[in-house]
């Protein structure tokens, strides 16, 4: 398996610490506006996933033409018209866009945390097992406390989550800069 980090030498990665630094400073700043509006945050985030999904049933249905047997092209235009009316969907409605997207993020966190608890339960008599548990129930309860305040925080959840991540990111690219610099 090819390593990416093997190719790029070190020093390489040394000499532009500054980089990562300001690039770590611009998702801070980002972040803290994206933390000021959540709203406005929600509402980019629904675009950004509303053109994904544009792309996305727009490339479906390109490919539609390029497979062969009616069975198969059924399921390639059915797949991409479906992509195609979502992404517009979230575009002409972000804020029902917001809500069924704040309902599966609610589901998916539910889930996941779920399967993490019974994972961490499985592996009980390995040392550390709790760990895996306690993150389990941390994400399930993020699901359900998600899910008891939809739809009413679906105007300012994804926005929440979108600057954590921006913070989150810029924080790690600014201390490894600064860890590189040294």
């Amino acid at each position: 398996m090819v390593d990416i980090l093997d190719e790029v030498p070190l020093s390489a990665m040394r000499d532009k610490w500054g980089w990562f630094v300001a690039l770590g400073i611009l998702l801070l700043i980002c972040g803290g506006i994206a933390l000021g509006n959540l709203f406005i945050a929600t509402v980019a985030s629904v675009y950004y996933v509303g053109m994904l999904m544009l792309i996305g049933g727009i490339v479906h249905l390109a490919h539609a033409f390029q497979v062969r047997g009616w069975e198969h092209i059924l399921f390639w235009v059915l797949s991409g018209l479906l992509y195609t009316v979502a992404g517009i969907l979230a575009f002409a409605n972000p804020l029902l866009a917001s809500e069924a997207l704040t309902l599966f993020l609610a589901i998916a966190l539910l889930i996941a945390g779920t399967f993490r608890v019974w994972v961490g339960r499985k592996l009980k008599p390995e040392r550390g097992w709790v760990w895996i548990v306690i993150s389990g129930l941390a994400t399930a309860v993020a699901g359900i406390a998600i899910a008891l305040g939809w739809p009413v925080n679906s105007l300012w959840i994804l926005g929440l989550f979108l600057a954590f991540d921006l913070i989150f990111q810029g924080w790690t690219l600014v201390v490894f800069g600064l860890v590189l610099r040294r």
